[in-house]
């Protein structure tokens, strides 16, 4: 089988190491680096209490390949303890309350930690402000360039072919499959596989397949010096309950944001230096730090649907058209289980067995195109924690987890 993979970021590199041993792969990247717009802006940790239970089930998945990588694939870890600590302020009581227990639901050792215990992880929050917070021992940080770099390289050494410099022009059907056009050469292909982020929508449009809605967002952050003397190194990820703020402890630095999400259209994003001052005076907020200048600042793409779901799966009008996108602030965490569920999907028909054990099979939600946008009730405006159980297979659909393959791969 040939497949043209359109995107060589997180999602597309991992994707492609995935269906490489098996077809036929050829990744198309516009720009001179892969990863260049979201993948190489990200400083991800990897936590299994962040997005909604599919987003979670999807960590969960990833885990294991995460802390102990198929042999050859990477030299050094790819993953690091440093636990995460959300906090809450007075206001923020019940919503610490109410997290607590959804956390717990998917991940027994989470626990509350009151404030004195918050500030012993956390010296530098205030105590008249924090009052307390809950605590996710098992989170870690992910080195983001050697997955991506790992992912491109076992790609490659399994036959793939990875252009960059290679935007894609023209999408067009043929008898066969599709024809893919670029300034330089014109490809052909069975399957398309549409990873590419922030433009997946404008690759449908070109593609004639109609477009899932998705929202490029700009995602803020900046480095700082810790306060001198400070043990930051050993500090978890503070979290703000709402998701309003973070920092994290990043080399001799610690890393913030304001955890914002601007809608923007897909750019080489810039940051903003009104959102790197609302992001210190809320810290500072909920601190004794003073921060007094910024090392570096930058801005990253993040992608998301209504829902803030993922969209993994064939699109049910556009024959042999496969959806890999909408992984917003969960792409890189979630990869592993995203690539292989893929990969499955594309290759067999089905989704790996342990995948779908987990409640990650075909799914049947969304028979139609019009339900790809459609929200849960229960869904939060940040898409955290829907109420309704979402891991049921009759919740899952077509062009989100599941879908039909090309007609030539039918029975």
């Amino acid at each position: 089988m040939r497949i043209a993979i359109i995107g060589g970021g997180i999602a597309g590199a991992s994707a492609a190491y995935e269906v490489a041993d098996r077809a036929d792969v050829t990744v198309f990247e516009q720009e001179s680096i892969c990863g260049y717009h979201s993948t190489g802006r990200s400083a991800a940790l990897f936590t299994e209490c962040y997005g909604d239970s599919i987003v979670r089930r999807l960590a969960m998945g990833s885990r294991s390949f995460l802390e102990e990588p198929p042999a050859g694939f990477v030299d050094e870890p790819l993953v690091r303890p440093r636990s995460l600590l959300f906090v809450g302020t007075g206001s923020q009581e019940p919503a610490l309350s109410a997290s607590l227990d959804e956390y717990r639901s998917m991940v027994p050792t989470v626990t509350p930690v009151a404030a004195d215990r918050a500030r012993e992880l956390c010296p530098v929050l205030d105590p008249q402000v924090v009052v307390g917070g809950i605590l996710e021992p098992g989170a870690m940080d992910i080195d983001v360039h050697a997955l991506h770099l790992a992912y491109q390289r076992g790609a490659r050494d399994r036959g793939a072919r990875i252009l960059t410099d290679a935007a894609v022009t023209g999408l067009e059907r043929t008898g066969t499959g599709w024809m893919i056009r670029t300034a330089a050469a014109i490809h052909d292909a069975e399957v398309v596989v549409n990873a590419a982020g922030a433009w997946a929508d404008r690759v449908a449009t070109m593609a004639g397949a109609r477009p899932v809605g998705l929202v490029p967002k700009r995602r803020t952050a900046f480095t700082f010096r810790p306060p001198e003397g400070s043990s930051h190194q050993r500090w978890p990820m503070v979290l703000d309950i709402d998701e309003h703020w973070y920092f994290r402890p990043e080399g001799v630095h610690l890393l913030a944001s304001p955890a914002d999400e601007t809608p923007m259209d897909p750019c080489d994003v810039r940051h903003d230096e009104a959102d790197v001052a609302l992001a210190i005076e809320r810290i500072e907020a909920v601190t004794t730090m003073s921060i007094r200048s910024v090392e570096h600042a930058w801005a990253g793409l993040r992608s998301f649907v209504d829902d803030h779901r993922p969209v993994n799966g064939w699109d049910p009008e556009a024959d042999g058209f496969y959806w890999l996108a909408g992984q917003g602030g969960f792409g890189i965490k979630t990869s592993p289980a995203m690539a292989r569920y893929a990969a499955g999907m594309i290759l067999d028909g089905s989704p790996p067995s342990d995948l779908g054990a987990a409640g990650l099979g075909r799914g049947g939600r969304i028979g139609r195109r019009s339900g790809l946008m459609g929200r849960d009730p229960g869904d939060t405006a940040m898409g955290r924690q829907p109420k309704s159980d979402e891991l049921s297979p009759q919740l899952l659909g077509p062009a989100r987890l599941g879908g039909h393959p090309p007609r030539a791969q039918r029975p």
